[in-house]
């Protein structure tokens, strides 16, 4: 299971419907990053600006427990974070496909989820138990823009202007590329995804999917785990066409796609991703008109080139996969992953569609 996963499930009967946060401000980074610390604040306020980054970039070798990855829409800028495993992570950036990787200076922290915008610009990263930081110069400098909490998943519509982010205990979203932030929604989230317009989003819970097509203000359940009999089984990932109508959400046991917005779901769990079906499903990720899914799991990378309605096994490795994302086309793929008990990380790249990969990591 992994650590992104298990600390949500640990903490869910410890908060409740109020954003816990962590006191003494946002942490300072490594790498020769520091950052000024934030404020706290309760559920229903809206999480101060402040701090910054300052430092020097380096190479990216490796990453450890690598968490999220993010694409530009042509494939060609890319970032990566790792949740650093017991110590703290940090955010890689490449823009070249992910040939080269290099280190940025956002400060190390527990690094759950990053977002880009299309041009791979405007990048947003939330940390677990500490802050948001944002970019506007495709990870060159960061800038803290909210305060912490225990955030799970960010996304951000195609121009980087709209964000929405969740904690277990509640939804935020912004309209001004995180330089303000409103309280939307009291039920939290372990993944969220948005239209390019950020107009609707969609975020699962442990438990449910649920939609919402006024950027957030409100929300409505569409669907519930297909195997919430079984307690093993919950939601992790969910990813978005560009138009908000085609999408696809993973739980550990099902793969589950809908072609309306949610108003209906098609539910495939027969696809084990192992003999023995002790595998399970890890993210999900979409091309722009939600033709081509692709989905990780903890065993290998399967990708559906008719919005779900069939998969097939990639060549990647049969590996421990954490992280998955598309080019608009669905062409180019990067996708990072664990190699336990180590906690390697590793990062691997496709340019036709995950028939063949490269490990760039």
């Amino acid at each position: 299971m992994s650590s992104r996963v298990y600390s949500v499930f640990v903490k869910l009967n410890v908060l409740s419907l109020f954003v816990v946060t962590v006191a003494g401000g946002c942490g300072n980074g490594g790498n020769g990053a520091s950052s000024a610390g934030g404020t706290t604040t309760a559920a229903g306020g809206s999480p101060s600006t402040s701090g910054g980054t300052t430092g020097t970039a380096t190479s990216c070798v490796v990453l450890q427990c690598p968490s999220s990855v993010a694409s530009s829409s042509d494939g060609t800028k890319l970032v990566a974070a790792s949740n650093g495993c017991a110590n703290s992570g940090y955010i890689c950036t490449s823009s070249d496909s992910g040939a080269t990787w290099t280190q940025t200076i956002a400060p190390l922290q527990k690094w759950h989820s990053v977002t880009s915008s299309s041009d791979g610009t405007n990048l947003v990263a939330v940390a677990y138990g500490d802050c948001i930081y944002a970019s506007a110069d495709s990870g060159a400098t960061w800038t803290q823009r909210a305060v912490p909490a225990y955030w799970n998943s960010v996304a951000s519509s195609s121009d980087g202007t709209k964000l929405v982010a969740a904690t277990i205990s509640g939804i935020y979203t912004s309209a001004d590329s995180g330089a303000t932030w409103t309280y939307a929604n009291a039920v939290g989230g372990v993944s969220v995804a948005s239209s390019s317009d950020g107009t609707k989003l969609v975020k699962a819970t442990l438990s449910d999917v649920l939609m919402s097509s006024d950027s957030g203000a409100t929300w409505t359940r569409t669907m519930a785990n297909p195997d919430a009999d079984n307690s093993g089984f919950y939601w992790v990932s969910v990813a978005s066409s560009s138009d908000g109508t085609k999408l696809v959400a993973v739980s550990r046991g099902c793969v589950c796609t809908s072609s309306d917005s949610g108003a209906t779901w098609t539910h495939n769990c027969d696809l084990s991703t192992s003999s023995d079906n002790s595998s399970w499903w890890q993210f999900a990720a979409s091309s722009s008109d939600g033709t081509k899914f692709v989905a990780a799991a903890n065993s290998g990378i399967y990708t559906s080139s008719d919005s779900g309605a069939t998969w097939t096994q990639t060549a990647a490795p049969q590996q421990e996969w954490t992280s998955v994302a598309s080019s608009s086309d669905g062409t180019k793929l990067v996708a990072t992953g664990n190699t336990p008990p180590s906690a390697v990380g590793y990062i691997y790249t496709s340019s036709d569609s995950g028939a063949t990969w490269t490990q760039r990591l």
